[in-house]
């Protein structure tokens, strides 16, 4: 396998032991809290503190930073990557602290205003998420370190911790449901845990304990390449000016990508209770394939494609890009139908759900997963884009996706409920990775060529989605339900795979 194989398998294998372990956490919350209005209300407290992240210190300035750190590297040497890294740490941290403060002062009038976080939740509802919402920015500010932290290290090719990270994050936040929110503590083999029972506010004091984890688990890796601080903000430096200049398009970038989210969230405060909390929890599941196959993928390419930029390989850089593409296509087809067909029992057997309950989540992350090849197309993509420095188009696509988010959704959430804002959502974001996609196509050295792959892949996806659909047709119902359902979704794959082995060999190869 080629280097990048081994970091995109590293981070997959990482990346799927994260969302299991993210997957056992919002197990025992739902079954704590259920789809309630209180839950709810946990989950729309986490916009607005996650957009300041986002914009700020997640992915606006670290897949802005990774480029301009690489550069430096390669041409300056490590001495002056930690120098750049500690100035752009040091206007992270003031930037987010100030934004904060302003967060927590305006917090009621985010929440209650018509085009705002929750305007249809009742008073008391509102009130808990602006509570939730001022304590969370806690959380918010060791983010706005730890996310760069992540870019510093993937920079230097390092990927293990920044992988860890999130699983130490999440242990935070099991750990906070565990001990902190129950009334009553877990009763183990006899023995019953202690718990706070602080209700809904012992998770975000979870959410906050998982984030100075996921800051901490880190910190080797700053030791081992001999990181220093630099107490400086070094504004009329050339270096720390190309980042804030690439980070501008960006941060309107990740704003529009944010926006989707208090979009959803406010036309799902409109429909019945747990319609948000039924959202949260098909976009997570959407999000375990999309994360292990587009996200590991783009992040193991984005510092290698800014290593040919750079050096002005402009042939290996389009083969590379080509090869990513293919592989997406010819995996995640299949897998969204096989998934979209064979996941009732898991969401039937493991979240406790009533029959109603579940089958509103079943077809809100049917939605979601329409759009699972869209949304791991634009993790290539974009990074493609951002490799280059270029900014501007990855942002026009971004606001193509919330204007028809917006349009689309406006139209779909009252007659389809939440499964339309789902099914908006794969509308939308498919749109922007095919307006990516051909620009990108006119700025390679040659077109892409990736029709027989196209081809292919839905001959897989038929293959595999028919095999499901047959024997959860056989199996019927029963306890058993979810061990057989598992089996069908494996038969299916194997059933799907050789009619997209050749894209599978281009990834092992990339």
């Amino acid at each position: 396998m080629s280097r990048l194989t081994k970091i995109t398998l590293l981070l997959g294998i990482f990346f799927a032991l994260d969302k299991c372990i993210a997957l056992l956490r919002q197990v025992i919350i739902a079954r704590q809290f259920g789809l309630s209005a209180e839950l709810d209300a946990f989950n729309v407290a986490n916009n607005v503190p996650d957009l300041l992240f986002a914009l700020i210190s997640g992915g606006a300035l670290a897949v802005a930073f990774i480029p301009v750190l690489t550069e430096t590297l390669t041409k300056e040497g490590q001495n002056s990557l930690w120098v750049l890294f500690s100035r752009i740490a040091n206007i992270a941290f003031l930037v987010t602290g100030i934004f904060a403060i302003l967060i927590a002062i305006f917090a009621g009038k985010m929440v209650g205003w018509e085009l705002g976080i929750a305007p249809g939740f009742v008073g008391s509802q509102q009130m808990l998420v602006v509570n939730l919402m001022r304590l969370n920015l806690a959380a918010t500010l060791i983010f706005s370190i730890s996310g760069l932290v992540m870019a510093g290290l993937q920079a230097n090719q390092h990927f293990f911790l920044p992988a860890l990270a999130p699983i130490f994050y999440n242990l935070g936040q099991i750990f906070g449901a565990v001990f902190f929110a129950p009334e009553k503590g877990y009763v183990i083999k006899g023995i019953t845990l202690p718990t706070l029972g602080l209700g809904v506010y012992g998770l975000v004091y979870g959410v906050i304990f998982g984030a100075m984890l996921h800051l901490i688990i880190q910190l080797p890796g700053l030791i081992r390449y001999k990181f220093h601080w630099s107490p400086s903000l070094g504004l009329d430096n050339p270096a720390v000016r190309k980042v804030l200049r690439l980070m501008g398009p960006r941060v309107i970038n990740i704003l529009f990508v944010q926006l989707v989210f208090i979009v959803r969230d406010n036309l799902g405060s409109r429909l019945q209770e747990g319609a948000v909390t039924a959202l949260t929890y098909g976009w997570m599941i959407q999000q375990v394939p999309e994360t292990l196959i587009g996200t590991a993928i783009g992040t193991a390419l984005l510092p290698t494609l800014a290593e040919f930029v750079a050096l002005q390989e402009r042939e290996k850089f389009k083969e590379i890009v080509e090869k990513a593409i293919k592989s997406l296509i010819a995996i995640t087809l299949p897998v969204a139908i096989i998934l979209g067909l064979g996941l009732k029992p898991f969401i039937a057997v493991v979240f406790g759900f009533n029959d109603v309950q579940t089958g509103l989540m079943v077809w809100v992350t049917r939605g979601y997963l329409f759009g699972l090849v869209g949304h791991c197309l634009l993790e290539v993509g974009a990074r493609s884009f951002f490799a280059r420095q270029n900014a501007i188009i990855p942002l026009l696509g971004s606001a193509l996706n919330v204007i028809i988010y917006i349009l689309v959704g406006s139209l779909l959430f009252r007659p389809f409920g939440a499964a339309g804002i789902s099914f908006t959502d794969s509308i939308a974001f498919t749109a922007q990775a095919v307006f990516i996609l051909i620009l990108l196509n006119r700025r390679v050295i040659s077109p892409f060529s990736f029709s027989n792959t196209i081809v292919r892949a839905l001959i897989a996806a038929a293959v595999g989605g028919t095999t499901v659909f047959l024997i959860q047709w056989w199996i019927g119902s029963g306890l058993n339900m979810i061990i057989l359902g598992a089996a069908s979704m494996i038969i299916g794959a194997f059933a799907a795979a050789p009619f997209v082995g050749k894209e599978i060999r281009l990834l092992v190869r990339l």
